[in-house]
């Protein structure tokens, strides 16, 4: 996965910073794979300051930029990635 997004950014002549925004599927999928994804999004989130966004595939069909801008306009897509749950 860091492979990919280290070739995405050399493709697109982009850099890692302030403005760089990571896009994280939150599921239905694999639990190993969206933990992967998840902790990659918080390390650049840490370590580059990127701004991450979780979001559900079954709110996104195809993963395209007016898909995207219409799951940002929807309020389907959120900030916060790990949302913890309290039991008492």
């Amino acid at each position: 996965m860091v492979e990919e997004i280290s070739n995405f950014i050399k493709e697109h002549n982009t850099s890692i910073d302030k403005n760089f925004s990571v896009i994280v599927n939150q599921g239905p999928g694999s639990f190993s794979s969206i933990r992967i994804s998840i902790a990659v999004a918080k390390g650049l989130e840490i370590s580059k300051k990127v701004k991450i966004y979780g979001y559900n595939s079954v709110d996104l069909k195809i993963f395209d930029k007016e898909n995207v801008e219409n799951l940002i306009n929807s309020n389907l897509i959120e900030k916060n990635l790990i949302k913890p749950i309290y039991l008492s």
